[in-house]
């Protein structure tokens, strides 16, 4: 049994939203370790376009509450033009090296298409911005619409790859922190 507390933010709206089931899978994976999780479902926040100037707007305070509790937090988002989705850079444009530093982050990218990895990189790029952890096991679920169904991912390849990440979180969900990340050092703007 552990004490291990993993988050997972979804960074899709959508009812039917394959990310939410990848990071269903990944979570159900981590509580077989014994972690206590939390979904955070971005549906459920009213967060209004992020205004620096109005930092705690709507369920800000929620959002990183939940975030912060977590020893280790997945991040999933649907592939968007390359990239991961608007509503999870929202949702990251609130939070800060108070959510994040030396915490460990795992990274879930899932597409329509066949190639989800620019979104990964990305993802990483800020999570290091941030100075998070980020464990070199990613997942990517491409071209999800043939391998979830039912609400379960069909594919056993991807499927083990996701339970990967959720089983990676718990098992450095408290790793020793590198030094500072040059990218942390010269985000200056996070700290304000």
């Amino acid at each position: 049994m552990t004490d291990t507390h993993v988050a997972a933010v979804c960074g899709s709206l959508r009812d039917e939203s394959y990310t939410r089931v990848g990071l269903d899978r990944a979570l159900e994976e981590a509580e077989l370790l014994g972690a206590s999780t939390d979904l955070i479902d971005l549906r459920e926040f009213e967060l209004p376009v992020f205004d620096a100037d109005r930092g705690d707007a709507g369920d800000a305070a929620e959002l990183k509450a939940r975030i912060d509790r977590a020893d280790a937090v997945l991040l999933g988002t649907p592939v968007y033009h390359g990239s991961y989705s608007g509503v999870l850079k929202n949702a990251l444009d609130y939070t800060g090296f108070d959510e994040f530093d030396g915490t460990t982050v795992g990274l879930l990218a899932v597409a329509g298409g066949g190639f989800p990895v620019t979104s990964l990189d990305h993802l990483r790029s800020v999570c290091r911005a941030l100075n998070a952890w980020v464990l070199p096991h990613q997942a990517a679920i491409p071209q999800a619409r043939t391998k979830i169904e039912d609400g379960r991912i069909t594919d056993e390849g991807l499927d083990s790859r996701v339970a990967t990440l959720g089983r990676r979180a718990v098992e450095y969900a408290n790793i020793e922190p590198d030094p500072r990340t040059f990218e942390s050092r010269e985000n200056v703007g996070a700290d304000d």
